[in-house]
């Protein structure tokens, strides 16, 4: 025994030795709670589980630290079934004391068995069941219930009591009887199984005793090898006596037919037909239940497959992000700018990693001085040439870059390449913007000529002759009187 204070050994007499506390108290408080646990062990050897669990509970509440006690009574509830109070003990024995101590091993033992823990969880889930029937009174579901939470833990006390009280409530004496005594087999010091036991046997003697024939009615003699049975008194009776009794026996009879037979077939019949009408409820009830966790099931795969979908989504639109990098990477190398502003116009930087956006900076910073230069001499040229889509295509990627390059040049021709071409609605959005932008200006207002135009006729050009003339850039744009412009450079 060690002191309470200090944690030193502590000898025969009344005081510590190291601290010098005075230990009389304490002594006596640790040999009371051995005390109990002694008596509990006692108790638990003679199958007294019950009183076993009372004498624990009460060392423990004089000494939580007693490890010997603990592990005993986790012992004890799990022999009656009660595997989750058993569980606890043990956890807090370990967290107490975890060197040497046996609640490991035992713990260790029911972690190990994957099939024990699925039958303890079914075994409380079962019994709450079964508690929730009789709460419904719904004894027959209960009794079901009860049956299997037995075949899973037959040691669950508990279980058997309860199916006792629905066998006394149900008059079924004899069964109920059978299952206190195998309770009793477990735990012969439960006192509510004795009281329960002790109601069984008061009414199955008080049934016992109606039964009893009376035998001073009754007279027997023996003739030969057969034993005569005959009543002490014989009356004779006559012819009309006879007739008498068979026509108050007919009647009797009829009365009988009428009266207790009919009613209790059509009783039966009702039964029956009740007990198929709620077997058919019961069987909808579990296909709508079926049907139910089905459509639930399928709308998660579905919902799994659609972030599945995404997901793929994703990763193929971030690959062929990387997969643009590197190719600009290689036109970058072979000093086709052109390219590498294409594929580099084409990655997200977003998709790509810290490394990988670091590179596509390099190669933006190092490719769109010059790829913008290309793409606006490509489409100007493609627009002197007449080619408006390839103007168009070009022109659109450097406004898209850059919206105001060479003061607005790129985005006044991707206007009228729009605008050569037949689509109208594009050119006027960017001849407004360059009006927006360059107001005041000789193409401002060639622009804002045309916007008027489109504005006046609706969706067709006008005819009116409009002559730009030559702005900084030393370019000249006519429009004549179809329409068309022509730009020439001086």
């Amino acid at each position: 025994m060690k002191c309470y204070r200090c944690g030193a050994e502590l000898s025969k007499s009344n005081r510590c030795t190291e601290c010098g506390a005075d230990v009389r108290l304490y002594k006596k408080i640790m040999q009371t709670s051995n005390f109990y646990y002694n008596e509990g062990l006692e108790r638990a050897q003679v199958r007294d589980l019950t009183g076993a669990i009372e004498s624990l509970t009460k060392s423990l509440s004089l000494n939580k630290y007693n490890k010997d006690a603990r592990n005993l009574l986790g012992l004890v509830y799990f022999e009656v079934g009660e595997t989750v109070s058993a569980l606890s003990e043990w956890v807090i024995s370990r967290n107490f004391d975890n060197k040497n101590n046996d609640a490991s091993r035992y713990l260790k033992e029911i972690q190990n068995n994957p099939s024990k823990l699925d039958a303890i969880n079914q075994t409380i889930k079962k019994y709450n069941q079964a508690l929730a029937y009789c709460r419904q009174d719904s004894r027959d579901l209960a009794i079901i219930q009860l049956k299997k939470v037995i075949a899973l833990n037959p040691k669950l006390v508990k279980a058997h009591q309860l199916m006792a009280l629905l066998y006394i409530e149900e008059g079924q004496f004899e069964r109920a009887k059978k299952c206190l005594r195998s309770a009793m087999k477990i735990d012969e010091g439960n006192t509510q199984t004795l009281r329960y036991l002790k109601e069984v046997n008061q009414k199955l003697k008080e049934n016992t005793g109606n039964k009893k024939k009376k035998k001073d009615d009754i007279l027997t003699y023996q003739s030969g090898n057969e034993t005569i049975i005959m009543p002490r008194t014989f009356t004779e009776t006559s012819m009309v006596h006879t007739i008498v009794n068979l026509v108050i026996g007919i009647v009797l009879g009829i009365c009988v037919c009428i009266f207790l037979i009919v009613p209790n077939m059509k009783k039966n019949e009702t039964s029956s037909v009740n007990a198929t009408l709620k077997e058919v409820n019961d069987t909808l009830a579990t296909k709508e239940q079926t049907i139910s966790s089905l459509e639930a099931e399928i709308e998660e795969m579905q919902s799994t497959l659609d972030e599945a979908n995404k997901s793929i989504e994703d990763s193929d639109t971030k690959l062929n992000s990387y997969k643009q990098l590197i190719n600009a990477y290689n036109y970058v190398v072979a000093e086709d700018l052109e390219s590498a502003g294409n594929a580099l116009s084409s990655v997200n930087a977003d998709d790509l990693s810290d490394d990988m956006k670091a590179l596509y900076e390099s190669l933006l910073a190092s490719v769109n001085e010059q790829y913008i230069v290309s793409l606006y001499e490509s489409g100007y040229s493609a627009y002197n040439s007449g080619d408006d889509e390839t103007a168009i295509a070009a022109l659109f990627k450097v406004v898209e870059m850059e919206e105001d390059y060479e003061d607005g040049n790129a985005m006044f021709y991707l206007g009228q390449a729009y605008r050569r071409s037949g689509d109208l609605a594009s050119a006027v959005t960017y001849f407004t913007r360059f009006v927006e932008l360059h107001p005041g200006t000789q193409r401002a207002s060639t622009a804002q000529t045309y916007i008027n135009q489109y504005e006046a006729s609706g969706d067709t050009a006008g005819t009116t002759t409009t002559t730009d003339t030559t702005d900084a850039t030393g370019t000249t744009d006519t429009t004549d009187t179809t329409g068309v412009t022509t730009d020439t450079v001086q």
